[in-house]
């Protein structure tokens, strides 16, 4: 794990104290923007590291962990072209992605 590894960002953010979630990029089907494995972290402020689509749904990911990291229960997220949530986020790569959002817990804060 190098420094600009987003899991890395996570560990020291949750060492700091922040409350953070991390969202991994579980699924694609057809183009999409970021393999499977991709993640962003989120800390409970919306500060953001590493990218889940390469900017087409950050946004979105980004209100969700939000909410996830100041407790709410983890969500499956999905964003495709048939979905109309993918246009109000600017999903327009013709893919789909599936993205899981969990809380980081455990020790270190």
């Amino acid at each position: 794990m190098d420094e600009t590894d987003p899991l890395k960002t996570a560990e020291r953010w949750h060492a700091e104290g922040r409350k953070v979630a991390i969202a991994t990029v579980v699924d694609t089907w057809g183009s999409a923007p970021r393999p499977v494995g991709s993640h962003l972290v989120i800390d409970g402020e919306g500060a953001f590291e590493g990218s889940v689509s390469g900017g087409c749904v950050e946004g979105a990911v980004v209100a969700e962990a939000v909410d996830i990291a100041a407790g709410a229960p983890a969500r499956l997220l999905e964003f495709g072209v048939a979905d109309e949530t993918a246009w109000e986020v600017g999903l327009s790569c013709g893919g789909t992605i599936r993205v899981y959002v969990e809380p980081l817990t455990g020790a270190g804060a």
